[in-house]
């Protein structure tokens, strides 16, 4: 098949349009639909269904569309072990993790990334959903479990708990610091809402709270959510341990429950193993970790 017609077909299957397609491409509209017309004679195929809205893919077009669609992220992979040859650290690196994760720790931290390597440009995907690493819907990944698909490098990064906080405010509205669980029930537990997607030992420590009978309930579907319901004084918070570091009006209620440790990973494909992107970014991660640990300690000595 002619690489060509490949590439322009992948184009109009992506946008779902020949005049969009040919607008990315800097092809006129006609240039693009006798390519692809050339492109289906040759195959002795239709691929795509054409009606007023536009194109849909037959499915013998959804069968080609997977073939170069694999074919664009190997090509895109080929193309970044290239740039990383060169000694400077630049472009763009695909980093997926959790929303929680992602918005409570990684983000406030990435200024610092960026002083450093004002080059590097990172598109930032968070979602609970785990990406295929080796098919290169992202370049490095942190997850809070390791990593089941082959072929990638991986690294243990940290362990994290779940616990209980509060702000002191509103523990002065209802009296002080609970004693026992038992008192949950003159409180508001607020926590992941239970078909939301999140690690196990969560969904067990909130299933052991709820034998408490907590006087009342507030749900999030996300970890942020938890936080600033939190913050807004609304009632005890089942949150990663690593989310209320440096918020010093948020206390931990009854420290001696939490739940399994959730080990935290950082993983991307072994065909990155010599990237110089990824290095920057696996060196910072790592030197943060470092720094919080350094920080906590710091602070259990005062």
């Amino acid at each position: 098949m002619d690489w060509d017609k490949l590439r322009i077909f992948h184009a109009v299957a992506d946008a779902g349009s020949l005049t969009h397609a040919g607008d990315k491409l800097n092809l006129s509209q006609s240039a693009v639909s006798r390519q692809i017309r050339a492109l289906e004679e040759s195959l002795d195929s239709t691929l795509f269904h054409r009606h007023a809205r536009g194109l849909i893919l037959t499915e013998q077009g959804e069968l080609l569309f997977d073939a170069t669609s694999a074919m664009s992220k190997r090509l895109d992979a080929a193309a970044a072990r290239i740039r990383d040859s060169e000694e400077e650290v630049f472009g763009v690196l695909r980093v997926t993790t959790t929303f929680g994760f992602g918005t409570l720790w990684l983000a406030p931290r990435l200024p610092k990334l960026y002083e450093q390597y004002p080059d590097l440009n990172i598109d930032l995907m968070l979602e609970e959903r785990v990406l295929d690493l080796p098919m290169r819907e992202a370049d490095v990944a942190i997850r809070m479990k390791e990593p089941s698909q082959a072929d990638l490098v991986r690294k243990r990064l940290m362990t994290v708990q779940m616990q209980l906080y509060a702000t002191q405010e509103y523990l002065d509205t209802r009296g002080g610091m609970p004693a026992s669980l038992e008192d949950i029930e003159h409180h508001r537990l607020i926590c992941q809402t239970p078909a939301a997607p999140q690690v196990g030992a969560s969904a067990a420590m909130v299933r052991h709270l709820m034998t408490y009978n907590p006087g009342s309930l507030l749900t999030v579907n996300n970890y942020f959510g938890v936080l600033q319901g939190v913050l807004h004084h609304l009632g005890i918070g089942v949150l990663p341990d690593y989310v209320t570091h440096g918020l010093p009006n948020v206390v931990p209620i009854l420290p001696d429950i939490e739940s399994a440790d959730v080990p935290v990973y950082l993983a991307y494909p072994e065909e990155l193993r010599h990237s110089k992107r990824v290095a920057a970014f696996r060196d910072f991660v790592q030197d943060e970790i470092i720094e919080q640990r350094k920080q906590l300690k710091l602070l259990g000595k005062l």
